[in-house]
């Protein structure tokens, strides 16, 4: 793997920017709490992503994965209310949801890879 010098390298956090700007476009109307929980859910994944990237560790790093990984979880978790609430179409909701399955997986496999280097 090349050796990255900073957080903004990682295309898993250049792949949560990109989630982040789409969620951010979202019309919620006056549905304030799920706007406010999709929106910090999402900015999360690209928080924890560079912040763990600067700690001191692998095994911190790693750490701070598995929670960006669970706010991809709660993201996608989140756009099932967003279709419901027809906020977003189905059309959406599927590209919005692959795009999160795909981050989060992303997230994971860099987590297992962090995992497996420590052996």
């Amino acid at each position: 793997m090349a050796t990255l010098r900073k957080f903004e390298d990682l295309r898993a956090w250049q792949k949560a920017r990109e989630l982040q700007k789409r969620i951010l476009q979202i019309d919620f109307g006056h549905n304030f709490a799920l706007k406010d929980q999709m929106r910090r859910a999402v900015l999360s994944i690209s928080l924890n992503i560079a912040e763990g990237f600067n700690r001191r560790s692998d095994l911190e790093f790693s750490q701070f994965l598995n929670v960006a990984h669970g706010s991809a979880a709660e993201v996608r978790a989140a756009l099932y209310s967003s279709r419901d609430g027809h906020f977003i179409t189905d059309a959406e909701f599927d590209e919005l949801y692959k795009e999160a399955d795909d981050l989060g997986k992303m997230i994971y496999s860099l987590g297992r890879y962090l995992r497996r280097s420590r052996r």
